[in-house]
């Protein structure tokens, strides 16, 4: 039986296996199989070779339009960069990705138009792995959905969360130490709600004989697989519904429910039309928030303030974080900053590398001679 098979198979019971505190550390146990297979067979399929696409990374940040064929990315990337990608009404126009620029607030935002996915990308239909392996690599996946197809969200998300994407969540708070003896000693907080067995089971069946493992909140048993395994990449994401030219008022109540349904705020979608290029400086503002992107005014000795072309960072970024983007002598010689703006308690503060920065500061790094 390939691998393929086996997989399928471990679905069919895992499906079939009611959920309750006596099956729960088997589920466990076939869920941990489940995640060990598939990536055993990516990896069979990442060495096998064949056409990749290698986007190398531009810019400030990174966003990955994901979509289904016709849905628009190539007219939205080219309404909001200076891409050229072909477009077209008919199925996969785009059969490369296609990176633009986008220049917003003083940054560089790439923005990636990938071949359009279908249903089984993540097993590697229609060169569905080559294009998720480069929404991985995004620090914002956008979901570009047809206003007339909202179901589409559901075959693209799992996909994403077939190839282990995690999105719109944290890394799950889990430490596995290995130890030389004593088995699998688990410590648990009193709100975690698995059985010890089944923590046990995930990780016996990841090869752990002798571990400490400590989990100070719930966890489901697919969260639990995920703590363990070392290759999800946790994304934010956003929902843009195009083609909203089209519809009726009357429909757009259809259209909220919908997104209900899947648990997507009516009001937090944004609705566009990139042909008629409607709604994309809503667009490109919400873009902006997702990333969590912030400006820092660098004081350059002999030149002042320059605000015309801010440093972009992350929020949640320090001092340190500004020095080893601009590279050089800064992150080699670095003895102090002063700041003044919103993080800082008075104008000119003297800090270190490890003071975190806030949108619009102004920075100046003082470096040993």
């Amino acid at each position: 039986m390939g691998l393929e098979e086996e997989i399928e198979d471990l679905r069919e019971e895992i499906a079939e296996t009611p959920y309750n505190k006596s099956t729960e550390a088997h589920i466990g146990r076939l869920k941990a199989k489940l995640a060990e297979k598939k990536e055993k067979l990516e990896n069979q399929s990442s060495a096998g070779g064949g056409h990749g696409y290698a986007v190398e990374k531009h810019g400030d940040a990174t966003v990955a339009l994901v979509g289904f064929p016709s849905v628009g990315k190539s007219t939205l990337i080219n309404a909001l960069t200076n891409a050229d990608s072909e477009t077209g009404s008919y199925e996969f126009t785009t059969l490369d990705v296609n990176p633009g620029m986008l220049q917003y607030r003083g940054a560089q935002i790439q923005i990636l138009d990938v071949p359009g996915l279908i249903e089984g990308a993540a097993g590697g239909r229609g060169g569905g792995k080559e294009v998720l392996s480069v929404v991985r690599t995004a620090d914002l996946v956008v979901f570009l959905l047809s206003v007339f197809e909202i179901e589409q969200y559901d075959r693209l998300s799992e996909e994403l969360y077939d190839t282990n994407i995690r999105l719109d969540t944290e890394p799950p708070n889990i430490n596995v130490r290995k130890t030389h003896k004593d088995g699998i000693q688990v410590t648990t907080s009193d709100e975690v709600s698995l059985e010890e067995e089944t923590i046990k089971q995930v990780l016996r069946e990841y090869g752990y004989v002798n571990a400490q493992v400590t989990i100070p909140h719930d966890v489901t048993i697919d969260e639990l697989v995920d703590g363990v395994m070392d290759n999800r990449v946790y994304l934010p994401s956003m929902v843009a519904v195009n083609k909203a030219d089209l519809i009726d008022k009357d429909y757009l109540p259809t259209i909220e429910r919908e997104l209900r349904d899947r648990d997507i705020d009516p009001e937090e979608a944004v609705f566009i039309s990139a042909e008629e290029e409607r709604g994309l400086d809503g667009f490109t503002e919400r873009v902006w928030e997702e990333l969590g992107l912030i400006r820092i005014y660098m004081d350059k000795p002999g030149r002042g303030v320059d605000y015309e072309e801010p440093l972009v960072l992350f929020e949640g970024d320090t001092v340190g974080d500004a020095c080893r983007k601009i590279g050089g002598e800064f992150e080699e010689r670095f003895k102090f900053a002063r700041v003044s703006g919103p993080s800082a308690k008075h104008d000119e503060q003297q800090v270190g590398r490890d003071h975190e920065l806030a949108d619009e500061d102004e920075l100046r790094i003082v470096a040993r001679k």
